[in-house]
């Protein structure tokens, strides 16, 4: 534990509570993204409902096992705030195309692309905390928050 007397506390720290708050901001975004994907999936396919929404949360898997380990190696190399701003306004564009998906394989498209996003997100926000808060103790606190918003 620490015992210097000018770290700020964690709770006071303008920058971790915006980036905890833009994690959070995220994480209801991608959620509510992947309930509407589903709805707008069963809604097309009818009888197939089953196997399109297996193939959809398939890919959503898959982008999130395929991509957070590529973010996760180059997420070191990234302008940070940019990037972490990039990709939740591109999820946030992706999103608002939702009204104009008529088509099964466009909910297939964007439910990969959304969570593509996500997933980068996640390496690049936890690569940011030690940016943000050095002390060990603080870091250790705020990766325990960023888990339990995340679960």
């Amino acid at each position: 534990m620490s015992t210097r007397t000018d770290i700020t506390p964690m709770w006071r720290n303008r920058d971790y509570i915006r980036l905890l708050s833009a994690q959070i901001i995220s994480l209801v975004g991608t959620g509510m993204s992947s309930i509407c994907l589903a709805l707008l999936a069963y809604e097309l396919s009818g009888d197939e409902a089953g196997m399109v929404l297996s193939i959809a949360f398939a890919l959503k898997m898959l982008a999130y096992i395929g991509l957070a380990p590529v973010f996760g190696a180059i997420a070191h190399k990234l302008p940070k705030r940019r990037t972490l701003f990039a990709l939740d306004l591109i999820r946030a564009l992706l999103f608002v195309c939702l009204p104009f998906v008529t088509e099964v394989w466009e909910v297939y498209v964007l439910m990969f692309l959304i969570n593509a996003c996500s997933a980068g997100f996640t390496p690049l926000f936890q690569s940011t905390l030690p940016l943000v808060l050095v002390d060990k103790t603080q870091y250790a606190k705020a990766l325990s928050f960023s888990r339990m918003a995340y679960d």
